[in-house]
């Protein structure tokens, strides 16, 4: 299960999401792609779902592609801090 770290405040945006960790004051901005699956795994899904949310949703994508995405993302937010799995 996916969860926000204490502190971290997120706000979905027009192009996305935006995070501020209130301890650092640091601020995150989320591409589209990168807000789709953050909302998908802080909804309690794996990343297998959150890859395939991006093939719904990116005509085009292929599903190892999406899959790799997802890890990429799911490491950037944890090593940042934001995100605890």
């Amino acid at each position: 299960m996916c969860t926000l770290k204490p502190g971290v405040l997120l706000t979905e945006t027009e192009y996305g999401m935006a995070l501020l960790d209130q301890k650092s004051a640091e601020y995150w901005t989320l591409n589209p792609t990168a807000a789709v699956v953050l909302r998908e795994l802080l909804d309690g899904h794996g990343t297998e779902r959150a890859a395939a949310a991006l093939v719904e949703r990116y005509e085009g994508v292929d599903t190892e592609v999406a899959a790799q995405d997802v890890v990429s993302i799911v490491e950037e937010l944890r090593s940042a801090g934001l995100i605890a799995l």
